[in-house]
């Protein structure tokens, strides 16, 4: 759709930025916080672990000033669940509700919004321990914790995301280090059992918040794509309509409407994995109410038919990389589309057209809480790193944001991945995103030094004329 003029970005837009719990604080087990599944888990070789990552947690009020001074008017973070409860439904760690008191205050002092992501990867090992998400004691356990940090920072954060990428912890979850099988005999059973008690615990968080809160607004966070068939054929269009189902919509429409959906719901008893539904779940379901849908976006997806009996599962171990389900879909790269040095796809059209269907099929404000290029960044000679590749990834992407705005989609917020530079879940502290560079390699801490890089001098003018002016470097 061509349009004549373009519409600005509201008054008032949240340009912001985008961190994790567990990639960015470290101060893994300092000041009484306990193990996630993250911390116990087994990492990639020879890259960085994730107990000092870029040292936020000792580092904060630089960092926070740093992000003031880019311009940030909103930052997304997530919280620790065990450094609130270190092992995840036991006594409360004040030291854990200071720190986190201290950054939120740290944010509203700098007049940054904070959005707070409630659950990100990082489940408490001890509830791992007990079965994690296929106990559904942990449903009750995620309720506690919900209204510990509600009543907690409430009175300051209005902004909630629920979970983040439920999608991928369920499809991926052995790359994730997320999920755990407890029937070795059908694996899909046990997993699709943990997504119910996990979209159960979602939907509890959001009544509890509508409840505590009523002034606040709360919100799923999924990674969200569009989803192409590689070809016009029909079975093709099949494919892609049966992938956009099992891994977009199954989350979103329970998320937003309370109940499954239907294609997804279909494979799942094909698989015999559909999970016990206790009574009383689908009104809880029913009555989770959000405000708003928050999603992640870094590329789309490409598939085609699979017919029944054929392998088409991709072992990658990466996450945005398609996989298949024999006899539903069979993932395949897209030729008309360039790669990043992680064989990523990059489609900032896709981006709109995400936005577009989001928006026309749940009719609720969107906020993009990731979005961004990992890349190998270069400290260079002079103390600068010069990152136009960077930049170009995101001018293209906030374009297409602003055509999906002047087609009439509300958008509120854009807070691309990452702040900072972080660790990075599979490539360590190589693959970086952030507009401040962390200097660190995998092995060495070195100094820990925090460097603009080119692409935060251009986010910082790109924020100050509120996306008016989308240069393509930065003074």
């Amino acid at each position: 759709m061509h349009h004549r003029s373009l519409k600005h970005f509201p008054p008032g837009f949240f340009w912001g930025g985008s961190t994790s719990a567990y990639q960015v604080e470290g101060a893994w087990n300092e000041d009484g916080k306990g193990p996630s599944v993250i911390d116990m888990g087994t990492r990639v070789p020879n890259t960085a672990d994730f107990k000092v990552t870029s040292d936020h947690y000792h580092h904060v009020d630089e960092d926070v000033a740093l992000f003031a001074e880019l311009g940030l008017k909103a930052y997304r973070f997530s919280i620790a669940w065990t450094r609130i409860i270190p092992d995840g439904d036991g006594e409360i760690n004040e030291k854990g509700i200071a720190f986190y008191n201290r950054l939120i205050d740290a944010l509203i002092a700098h007049n940054i919004e904070p959005i707070v992501t409630m659950y990100h990867f990082d489940l408490p090992h001890a509830l791992a321990l007990k079965g994690g998400w296929y106990n559904r004691d942990t449903i009750d356990a995620f309720e506690r914790y919900a209204r510990v940090i509600f009543q907690a920072f409430g009175d300051r954060v209005r902004y909630w995301l629920t979970i983040n990428e439920q999608n991928m912890m369920i499809l991926h979850g052995d790359a994730l280090g997320t999920t755990n099988s407890v029937d070795t005999h059908n694996p899909y059973k046990s997993i699709y059992q943990q997504n119910h008690h996990m979209l159960v615990a979602q939907a509890k968080a959001m009544i509890l918040c509508h409840e505590l809160l009523p002034n606040a607004k709360i919100g799923p966070a999924p990674n969200i794509v569009s989803v192409y068939p590689a070809t016009s054929k029909p079975e093709d269009i099949i494919a892609a309509d049966n992938f956009a189902a099992i891994r977009n919509w199954l989350y979103l429409d329970m998320a937003v409407y309370g109940r499954y959906n239907t294609i997804a719901w279909n494979f799942m008893q094909e698989l015999d994995c559909t999970p016990v539904i206790e009574p009383g779940d689908m009104t809880i379901l029913k009555h989770a109410n959000p405000d708003f849908v928050a999603f992640n976006y870094y590329s789309s997806a490409t598939v085609q038919a699979s017919v029944s009996g054929e392998d088409a599962r991709n072992s990658t171990g990466d996450q945005q990389i398609v996989v298949g389900e024999s006899g539903v879909y069979r993932g395949t790269s897209n030729p008309n589309l360039e790669k990043n040095e992680f064989g990523w796809e990059i489609d900032p059209v896709g981006f709109r057209s995400t936005l577009r269907q989001i928006y026309d099929r749940y009719q609720l404000p969107l906020i993009v809480t990731e979005n961004g290029l990992g890349a190998f960044d270069k400290l260079e000679a002079d103390d600068t790193v010069q990152d136009p590749y960077r930049i170009a990834y995101l001018k293209a992407h906030i374009e297409q944001m602003q055509l999906a705005i002047t087609d009439g989609v509300e958008v509120f917020g854009y807070c691309p991945w990452s702040a900072i530079d972080l660790v990075s879940t599979h490539q360590g502290c190589a693959k970086r995103y952030g507009f401040i560079y962390v200097n660190r390699d995998e092995s060495d801490l070195k100094d820990l030094r925090r460097i603009r890089k080119q692409s935060f001098f251009w986010y910082q003018n790109l924020i100050r004329t509120n996306g008016a002016d989308l240069v393509e470097s930065g003074d």
